[in-house]
């Protein structure tokens, strides 16, 4: 019988350093959401902190039927929906060989060149179990074969296992979730290294405006919304929307940065520590102007640093949430991240403080008129 899935955390939280370190609550609170395996469809540990974080701040917690959790704040005012996306990139086992190998099911937007030689954790039915996908030896590849990208169906994950009944007796076969093994850390200058900072570093934010907007009120319908599976195709925002129906969407994500080396610059003009983000532009969605310039308006008065960012091959739960109820002006604010879509990121506290400064003055603004206004495109 499979067992829950937060025995996994259980086990991972005494293999980990990060919930033994010293911090505030916040730095606590992004060390665990960093830490919890969840990628797409197997978010259930990420979703008992997120309901254990919310539920004393909400009026009422439900779910959608795909799992995300929406936490609602106030009884009165416009719906406004604030999102971030519980889930990470993982894997899922696909099939075992008869010498104790496991190939592997990538889930959402991997690097080749990002799985050789790493650590992996799987979670089977008697707990967590790691394993690293193999890497060739040096003496023994080609000189011609040393600078090539093995793409990832070449790739197998060992468990040390010598053949499939001895991975069988580990408890875990085809269909279990795989994440990385990447333990969080505090850096220098107030910087944090961890996995699925997009978007645990998100789900952090959201969890924070609400605590605060909790204390001190706002003039709407708070829908905060910790969506599923975004990284295979922004289905959480898309179910959730449909159950919240918002007047407007506000997503929070992590962003991505430009200041390590070798970057081009058009790719991104982000700096890690410049403070918090607003995409112009991506991939999958345009946001709404006068929303944009909302938040633009709402920095300045702040005096919170705002970066403005255009990126490509981006997507964003803003865009499934624009798509629904018959359209919603939304937004998409970020954290700026080093390093996404890999096992090791980088965030900056001061640059996590900024965005949650910068949404709670955002939600207290959105009233009646004004949200009337955004929705208002009479020429």
């Amino acid at each position: 019988m499979l067992k829950p899935i937060f025995v996994a955390l259980i086990a991972l939280t005494l293999a980990s350093p990060a919930l033994a370190q010293t911090g505030d609550r916040t730095e606590r609170l992004l060390a665990e959401l960093a830490d919890a395996p969840g990628p797409p469809g197997f978010e259930e540990d990420v979703r008992r902190i997120v309901v254990r974080e919310v539920k004393p701040l909400a009026d009422s917690v439900t779910y959608d039927g795909l799992g995300s959790v929406i936490a609602k704040q106030g009884a009165s005012g416009p719906k406004i929906m604030l999102d971030a996306h519980m889930d990470e990139l993982g894997g899922v086992v696909r099939r075992v060989t008869g010498t104790g190998f496991l190939s592997m099911q990538m889930l959402g937007g991997w690097l080749d060149q990002a799985l050789p030689d790493q650590r992996w954790i799987i979670i089977g039915s008697k707990g967590p179990v790691r394993a690293v996908t193999g890497i060739r030896d040096i003496h023994v590849v080609p000189a011609e074969e040393r600078t090539r990208v093995f793409p990832r169906d070449s790739l197998y994950l060992d468990v040390g296992a010598k053949n499939a009944a001895e991975v069988a007796a580990l408890g875990i076969g085809a269909g279990d979730p795989v994440v990385p093994d990447a333990p969080f850390a505090a850096l220098a200058n107030g910087r944090y290294l961890g996995k699925a900072w997009d978007d645990r570093v998100g789900v952090a934010v959201v969890i924070e405006a609400l605590r605060r907007l909790k204390a001190s009120g706002h003039p709407n319908q708070l829908y905060v919304a910790a969506t599923v599976q975004e990284e295979v195709g922004l289905r959480g925002a898309r179910t959730a929307a449909d159950l919240i129906k918002p007047d407007i969407g506000i997503a929070i994500e992590g962003g991505i940065t430009g200041d390590s080396p070798g970057r081009n610059p058009e790719e991104t003009q982000a700096v890690l520590g410049g403070g918090p983000g607003i995409f112009l532009y991506d991939s999958s969605a345009i946001p709404n102007r006068k929303m944009v310039a909302l938040v633009a308006d709402t920095a300045r008065a702040a005096g919170i640093p705002l970066q403005r960012d255009l990126v490509q091959g981006y997507g964003d739960d803003s865009a499934a949430i624009q798509a629904t109820a018959g359209g919603v002006p939304t937004v998409n604010l970020v954290v700026p991240a080093r390093y996404t879509h890999a096992h090791n990121g980088v965030i900056d506290r001061g640059d996590f403080d900024g965005m949650v400064d910068l949404v709670v003055a955002l939600i207290k603004r959105l009233d009646t008129t004004t949200v009337a206004g955004l929705r208002d495109f009479t020429p």
